[in-house]
């Protein structure tokens, strides 16, 4: 089985000098500079470039694709770690937010959530005191497995975390279980019952319209699509079957992704893009120290003319409104 670890130590420079063509201030006009980096997509190291289209195609068993070795700033350049958020509109472009623009027009188009960071494309992911348990600023809890979205009819295909700043103490890991290695565990039973079977799902607090529990808003189903290679929706804090042979088969599957998970440590220069189709993830704890050094990621979502995603003239950049599934 090919690895899902893709090398650019040797393309660093050739990538650093593609990020320095993009617009120095992204957030002045981010449709222009995604509109730009579309065209410097077609420039990307061949190896990286075919990486990408073949991930695209094809998927991998793990579920995800892992770029380590991306050039970055020196950390004493960084800003500091981000305390709140969005981001200034004029804030200087990073490396790392102009690698996700280039890799992630090789696959589609960035998109924001309109209730979501404030309807904000880019994302700084850090930790915060006192953050919510389902939040992606925890740090010192476990934030449990989830397939991003599961819930909203625009979920996205791909999410992307590329890493500037690691944890102090490297022990925050990202957690992927496939459902293409998770498949074979499950007995026929269990992948009937849950195959196109809705199943009640609560949602993330900034997509609850200020209600504090609206309860199981959204209908999702665990498996579907290809039943020899299905697509997988699944939320350890918020699917909530009712019957008991539906908690049985959802307890079984949540099993079986435990059983394949594995562990990525991002480090900084790393970009990782998940699967969010085919794939459930979460993140391990760790102790932030709140001294400007601590672990900072750079988010994207990314959809494609896949899975219903768009409908046509979308543009990298668009922000799109909840709906859940019903």
């Amino acid at each position: 089985m090919a690895s899902p670890i893709i090398d650019c130590t040797a393309h660093r420079e050739q990538l650093r000098a593609l990020a320095a063509e993009l617009p120095e201030v992204p957030r002045a006009d981010l449709y222009g500079f995604l509109e730009q980096a579309k065209e410097l997509s077609a420039r990307l190291p061949r190896e990286l470039a075919t990486a990408l289209d073949k991930f695209y195609a094809e998927g991998t068993e793990d579920g995800y694709l892992l770029l380590r070795g991306l050039p970055l700033e020196a950390d004493d350049e960084l800003p500091v770690t981000p305390t709140s958020t969005p981001a200034p509109l004029d804030r200087g472009r990073l490396v790392m937010e102009a690698m996700l623009a280039v890799t992630g027009r090789r696959l589609g188009l960035h998109t924001g959530y309109a209730e979501l960071r404030s309807g904000t494309v880019y994302h700084d992911v850090y930790p915060s005191p006192g953050a919510h348990y389902l939040s992606s600023e925890t740090s010192e809890t476990l934030l449990e497995f989830h397939t991003e979205m599961a819930y909203h009819v625009l979920q996205p295909n791909y999410v992307m975390l590329a890493c500037s700043r690691a944890d102090h103490e490297r022990r925050a890991e990202t957690l992927v279980g496939s459902v293409r290695k998770a498949l074979a565990l499950l007995d026929d039973g269990t992948k009937a019952r849950l195959f196109d079977r809705k199943l009640p799902c609560c949602v993330d607090v900034a997509f609850r319209g200020g209600v504090e529990d609206p309860g199981a808003i959204a209908n999702v189903k665990p498996l579907y699509g290809n039943e020899k290679d299905p697509y997988l929706g699944y939320d350890r804090e918020l699917l909530a079957p009712v019957e008991p042979a539906d908690k049985e088969a959802v307890a079984a599957l949540s099993k079986a992704l435990d059983d394949v998970t594995e562990s990525v440590k991002l480090t900084p220069g790393d970009l990782l893009i998940i699967d969010n189709f085919r794939t459930t993830h979460a993140r391990t704890p760790f102790s932030p120290r709140w001294d400007g050094k601590d672990r900072w990621l750079h988010r994207v979502y990314i959809r494609t003319d896949r899975n219903g995603q768009l409908s046509g003239g979308e543009r990298a950049g668009d922000v799109v409104s909840f709906a859940p599934r019903r």
